[in-house]
């Protein structure tokens, strides 16, 4: 979660650096935290997995954590556009889509189907989605001054995208319970 802040907290100080060097930086230190998160996340997995440290409630304490995480880059990118001021609205709609994501999967679970990963907005593809918003972000501030549209381009397709997984993955789950 520590990286998921420095992501969240390096894109929504965009708003507020006029710059060009700034915003560089702060949209490469965004991206950095994004990809340290996700990296974090599959390193602790695999320690607990293949160490053998599998928990009972090893699962609550690694999906919390996430949805958390998930929101708060979204809404740190989101904060971070400065020509939109309904970007935030944007934010929230992708941060409470993606937090459904999980939900359908874990109701999926609990309603007794496997587990359904498919996308095409699972978690590593939101993230990786606003890592190439980010680095497309530094390419529009050297033309255009500000990374706004990038940033909005990637929201616009994190919701979109999570949306459209939400569905699909409820369909999965509905035609696997009925053919069990």
């Amino acid at each position: 979660m520590a990286f998921a802040a420095v992501a969240a907290a390096s894109l929504a100080s965009l708003r507020y650096v006029d710059g060009t060097a700034g915003q560089v930086i702060l949209l490469l230190a965004g991206a950095a935290g994004i990809l340290l998160r996700l990296l974090a996340n599959l390193f602790d997995g695999m320690v607990a997995v293949e160490g053998g440290q599998k928990t009972p409630t090893g699962e609550l304490y690694n999906e919390t954590p996430d949805r958390i995480s998930d929101v708060l880059i979204l809404l740190g990118a989101a904060w971070g556009i400065g020509c939109f001021p309904w970007a935030i609205h944007l934010g929230w709609l992708a941060g409470l889509l993606a937090v459904m994501t999980a939900w359908v999967r874990t109701m999926g679970v609990s309603a007794g189907a496997s587990m359904i990963f498919i996308g095409p907005m699972s978690k590593s593809q939101r993230m990786g989605t606003l890592i190439a918003a980010c680095l497309a972000g530094v390419v529009e501030v050297f033309l255009t001054g500000r990374a706004d549209i990038s940033l909005l381009v990637g929201l616009i397709l994190i919701a979109a995208g999570s949306l459209f997984t939400c569905i699909r993955r409820l369909r999965r789950i509905a035609r696997e319970l009925n053919h069990a």
